[in-house]
């Protein structure tokens, strides 16, 4: 995620044009952010809509001295997916059907698939991370994941950037040993024992 001038930001909720400005710039981004996180491409458009209003609602309360813009709205889309995972299914079904389904076109759901199905690999090391605490994980994915730096991404958490690098150490290496190969395919092994 690029940058706005932090005066920009706090103007995204009262200037239809600074927020115009602001969306086009950190749209990609965030689309990125959702869909390693989603595989339903109706969900990511409605996910991307709402943490797009979330930065217009807490826009007020944006502090430069915490963070980066794009270190805000990671720390507002982090929020938004994890509510979002945590409603009941009546509310997401509901919120499904009126914000994304029927506004959806066929080039615009064709982009958002070809997107979740960019980021498949992705999804596959978030299976991984499944070993480390929500915390350590959440950072590991703000600096590994989505490009923010270990200061931006302590600042996100509300942590010392001290404490961070080392959470992300000891994530990194957890998650890395949970990526290796535990054993042998079944042909490599059954090769290996046949005498020559």
């Amino acid at each position: 995620m690029t940058d706005n001038e932090p005066s920009d930001v706090a103007r995204i909720s009262t200037d239809p044009d600074v927020f115009e400005a602001f969306y086009r710039e950190h749209l990609e981004a965030v689309q990125r952010f959702v869909a390693r996180r989603v595989a339903d491409p109706h969900l990511a458009a409605d996910l991307t809509a709402d943490i797009f209003l979330a930065a217009i609602d807490a826009a007020g309360g944006y502090r430069p001295d915490r963070g980066s813009p794009a270190g805000w709205l990671t720390g507002i889309a982090r929020n938004v997916i994890g509510s979002e995972f945590r409603r009941q299914g009546r509310q997401r079904e509901l919120a499904r059907r009126v914000a994304g389904r029927r506004l959806l076109d066929a080039d615009a759901l064709a982009r958002v698939e070809e997107r979740l199905d960019a980021e498949r690999e992705t999804r596959r090391l978030y299976a991984a991370l499944d070993v480390l605490s929500r915390r350590d994980r959440a950072l590991v994915e703000m600096v590994a994941v989505d490009g923010l730096s270990v200061n931006e991404a302590a600042a996100v958490l509300g942590v010392k950037p001290g404490t961070a690098r080392v959470r992300l150490h000891r994530g990194r290496r957890l998650v890395q040993s949970h990526l290796q190969p535990t054993h042998l395919p079944v042909e490599a092994a059954v090769t290996s024992e046949v005498p020559s």
